[in-house]
């Protein structure tokens, strides 16, 4: 874990003094974000950074979570088969990630760009929003025609998004929701959204000298308990859509918890 990640979970929560403390805490969280991707098959960049976003610096947590999510993400696009019919279809999108991303960088935009307080704060507003939008179940639907030109605006902001909060999920998600893809498909196609999202995000990282050798390093290290989250969240038989109800609800208590703790 990088010296300044311990650092500061030990100032900011109490009694979290000790390395092991901190390492548990970590290890806690991808654990918890990989058994939510393994029931939903989405969340995981969205729990890790927010619950991390409580002791760690949003830069921090973010570089935390580049290798998990890259490589569960990119298993998850892979599975099923049609990946390379769907990569086409969805070129605008991860094309207008990578563009939305880049106008971030270039405009001085992102987690290792922004004070600490700033950044933490999007999170908050963008995990709130996320959970609003989960909870209300609305499906929107999209013409054919427009799925296009919508999906480079959909990339674009979604890649604006990642690099000012760490979260990939708006609006690339309703976007391939309105799509109408079957569930496969649609999973694979978040996977593939959140792989490249993934990308954009450790470009950003690296450009503000948020992302080096000990970071990826302590990244690497996340590995096995987001591995073995996920797989034990792939054999559960919750509910899905109780389980569902339940992220999104704790998506919005804790997206409010770090808007209002960030704002005071």
């Amino acid at each position: 874990m990088p010296h300044c990640a311990r650092r500061a979970a030990a100032g900011k929560v109490p009694g979290m003094t000790s390395d092991l403390s901190i390492v548990l805490a970590v290890a806690g969280v991808f654990f918890l974000a990989g058994l939510v991707k393994g029931v939903i098959g989405l969340g995981l960049p969205s729990v890790a950074i927010g619950l991390l976003g409580l002791f760690l610096p949003p830069a921090e947590a973010a570089a935390l979570l580049l290798l998990p999510s890259l490589l569960t993400n990119l298993w998850q696009a892979a599975w099923g088969g049609a990946a390379l019919p769907l990569l086409r279809r969805l070129a605008p999108l991860l094309l207008g990630i990578l563009a939305g991303a880049a106008m971030a960088a270039f405009g001085g935009v992102g987690l290792g760009a922004s004070g600490a307080q700033v950044a933490r704060q999007a999170l908050g507003i963008a995990l709130l929003l996320y959970g609003l939008l989960g909870l209300s179940e609305r499906r929107l639907s999209l013409p054919s025609r427009a799925a296009g030109w919508a999906g480079a605006v959909s990339g674009a902001a979604t890649g604006l998004l990642t690099a000012a909060t760490g979260v990939f999920v708006l609006p690339a998600v309703p976007y391939l929701q309105a799509l109408g893809l079957e569930r496969q498909a649609l999973l694979q196609g978040m996977g593939l959204s959140f792989s490249v999202s993934t990308l954009a995000l450790g470009l950003t990282l690296s450009g503000h000298a948020a992302l080096g050798g000990a970071e990826l390093g302590a990244s690497a290290l996340t590995l096995a308990p987001t591995l073995l989250g996920m797989a034990l969240g792939q054999r559960l038989r919750l509910p899905p859509l109780l389980f569902r109800r339940l992220f999104f609800l704790s998506l919005l208590l804790l997206g409010a918890h770090l808007a209002l703790a960030a704002g005071q």
